[in-house]
């Protein structure tokens, strides 16, 4: 039994790993100690295997050449490994947005896996799934916004709600230096990573894991037009309205040391729906 327990407990500990091979039936409850050695002398360990049809629909051809090159710094494999996407999830993508960066691979995964992607762009007008049905709920650079709008709370409400007892809500976001305010750090596109996870916790949610996989140590967040300074936005020049910008444009000496360094750091965290 116990080792019946170990192996469940790696399988679940690698989200992104699948069992090959079946576990043999559970031991009678009259089982001598010489029966129990002599059954796990005979038990093969389960084989686990790496996500295949995860691998292939990030290498896709499909994708666009743009998407590509920004694996280097959002590493979709890696991420949706560590929030534990499986074959035949339900998973729903809130504001997946034009451009549609991590539909161009979860659509294409739960199409081939028996899944089924829903993208969602109105939380509070339906979450696409009947209640307690959704396996993943992703939110990639969004709660900025949201704090801003005031819709931090009723969205993580909806999100609670369409996830069944265990389901993960799947988070990146821009991160700030933390003890910061958000009312401050929002209009820069960056969030401190405490407020975050206290907000989800209030939501009833649970931490799960979190992850440096997204950080930047080379971002020190003072960009003249927040976030959007950096890849992929490149904001050069100010913006109508906007009262973060500073008044003139970047030299080409600055876009270059903008651009070097990369996407911004980013939190990477999984939460759970208790149960």
């Amino acid at each position: 039994m116990r080792f019946i327990a170990l192996a469940l407990t790696t399988a679940l500990a690698l989200p992104s790993l699948a069992v090959a091979q079946m576990h043999p039936s559970l031991p009678a409850l009259d089982e001598t100690p010489a029966q129990r050695s002599a059954r796990r002398a005979a038990m093969t360990p389960p084989v686990l295997q790496e996500d295949a049809a995860l691998q292939a629909a990030v290498a896709s051809p499909s994708r666009p050449a743009e998407d590509v090159a920004r694996d280097v710094y959002r590493r979709p494999f890696e991420t949706l490994t560590f929030w534990g996407l499986t074959p035949g999830s339900t998973v729903i993508e809130i504001e997946p947005g034009r451009a549609g960066w991590w539909r161009n691979i979860l659509e294409p995964y739960a199409a081939a896996t028996g899944g089924t992607y829903v993208p969602v762009n109105r939380p509070l007008e339906g979450m696409g799934v009947a209640d307690g049905t959704a396996d993943m709920v992703v939110v990639a650079r969004a709660f900025h916004n949201w704090h801003r709008a005031g819709r931090t709370e009723p969205y993580l409400a909806a999100f609670f709600k369409a996830l069944k007892p265990g389901g993960v809500l799947a988070v990146e976001q821009h991160r700030s230096v933390d003890g910061l305010h958000p009312d401050e750090t929002a209009p820069t596109g960056y969030m401190p990573e405490s407020h975050i996870i206290q907000a989800a916790r209030a939501a009833g949610f649970e931490l799960d894991a979190r992850s440096e996989l997204n950080a930047n140590p080379a971002d020190d967040r003072a960009h003249p037009y927040g976030v959007w300074t950096l890849p992929p936005v490149r904001v050069s020049a100010p913006r109508d309205g906007n009262a973060i910008d500073r008044p003139t444009p970047l030299t080409d000496a600055e876009r270059a040391a903008f651009d070097a360094i990369g996407e911004s750091d980013r939190m990477t965290l999984r939460f759970r729906k208790p149960g």
